[in-house]
């Protein structure tokens, strides 16, 4: 039987596409989704888009995995998602599908992230009703994220863009905007909305304060490996990959100043601590949320 790789994952081989399972996203470029057949039995899904540039997301996927494995090398596992991109040119490439849900939609369906972890992960003896690995999932993965999309500067955060997953891992998509771009006025540091912090049973629960201390752990052992990332950045500078296009001479400068190399250690934990209040507290990013919500309604 002929049979194909699927560019993006080389270990899964396919035979044909369920025609009939192909869908639209809705969303500006409407990405397809398309479910294959794979050879040794089963399905594969993966996302299909066109009149979109993914060098940039396929930069900033593979700087994900590389903080994740050096966050791991020091013990330090915060269940990130780095899932598979691959930009075929310019104007289109395709992105590993994973099961997830937008927190927006989550939010709008069950009333609140605890909620959907009830429905998806209950447990009588975990906390708040859900199952204790689930939540574990969920802090580090939101720690992991706010740390690593406040270096890279990640730009339209919003509610539609970060998924979860049932088994409680939170992950961002779409990075069209990185080292401090942003088409949104006032953007807060990272993105961490009232509703992300309820999910972790409100600002003084024990939870809150597990992920704030591994907000200090990822962002002092990412900072000692911040040479091996700032050159990384340097070799991409001529790769014509769009924002970093726009201002080649200071990339490497905008990642610097994001680990600010100058602080002690105890002083990069106050200022991480900032960071954190500040994001939570942003009003106007609050506002602006709500003004993306009202405009994917009348999209819709």
């Amino acid at each position: 039987m002929f049979s194909l790789l699927i560019v993006h994952s080389p270990q899964i081989q396919v035979t044909g596409i369920i025609p009939e399972r192909a869908t639209l996203f809705k969303s500006a470029l409407e990405p397809c989704r398309l479910t294959f057949k794979a050879a040794m039995g089963g399905e594969y899904v993966a996302i299909f888009k066109h009149g979109d540039d993914l060098r940039q997301d396929q930069l900033i996927i593979q700087i994900i995995t590389l903080m994740d494995r050096l966050l791991r090398r020091e013990n330090l596992d915060l269940r990130l998602t780095p899932y598979k991109v691959l930009a075929t040119s310019s104007k289109h490439g395709f992105v590993q599908f994973i099961e997830s849900h937008a927190v927006a939609d989550v939010l709008r369906t069950e009333g609140g992230i605890q909620n959907f972890f009830r429905r998806h992960a209950p447990s009588e003896t975990g906390p708040y009703g859900i199952a204790p690995e689930v939540m574990d999932t969920y802090i580090r993965s939101c720690a992991g994220y706010c740390v690593i999309t406040y270096l890279l500067g990640i730009g339209d955060r919003h509610l539609d863009n970060l998924l979860l997953t049932r088994n409680g891992n939170l992950f961002h998509i779409d990075f069209g905007y990185i080292l401090g771009r942003d088409p949104k006025p006032l953007p807060p540091p990272m993105k961490l909305s009232r509703e992300m912090v309820e999910g972790m049973g409100g600002a003084h629960s024990e939870f809150h304060l597990e992920f704030r201390k591994l907000c200090y752990t990822a962002f002092h052992q990412l900072r000692r490996h911040s040479n091996l990332i700032l050159n990384l950045f340097s070799l991409m500078v001529d790769a014509n990959v769009p924002d970093i296009a726009l201002e080649p001479d200071k990339t490497v400068r905008k990642v610097e100043d994001k680990f600010r190399l100058d602080l002690s250690d105890e002083e990069a934990v106050s200022y991480m601590q900032g960071l954190i209040d500040d994001s939570v507290n942003a009003v106007v990013a609050a506002v602006v949320e709500q003004l993306h919500k009202f405009a994917q309604y009348i999209r819709k």
